[in-house]
């Protein structure tokens, strides 16, 4: 299994450790061939310049992985995405890094099939693990 690493560069208050054991168990469903996977906390403004650089996006977006095992979780987005909802802060971030290490094991979202396909398999492990 790969080593998993949290890092928050917001001010807002996660938990770490919650973080780690959902990412872990999210890991024991999907098979994803990397040594480590690094799991970053980050602002508006640094999810939309990363947003903007690599997908040329100019636009703030909850999630963003990267092939090298980078995952980026928008803090204050996973805030408004989990009220506009109508569920808790918790299950947001658990939502999005599924969703970030769907991503690193190969599944796409760009074609609505396959974002279909990919929400599918996001619930079910939701439902799996909580």
């Amino acid at each position: 299994m790969p080593k998993f690493e949290i890092n928050n560069l917001t001010k807002g208050k996660i938990d770490k450790g919650f973080l780690e054991r959902v990412g872990k168990k999210v890991l024991k469903f999907i098979k994803v061939k990397m040594p480590e996977i690094s799991v970053v906390l980050v602002s508006d403004a640094k999810i939309k310049e990363l947003n903007r650089k690599y997908r040329k996006e100019n636009r703030v977006t909850d999630v963003l992985a990267f092939d090298y095992g980078e995952i980026f979780i928008c803090l204050p987005q996973a805030k408004r995405q989990a009220k506009e909802l109508g569920h808790s802060f918790k299950k947001e971030l658990t939502i999005l890094l599924i969703h970030g290490i769907l991503h690193l094991a190969g599944y796409d979202d760009k074609a609505k099939g396959d974002y279909n396909k990919m929400v599918s398999k996001q619930e079910e492990i939701w439902e799996k693990i909580t």
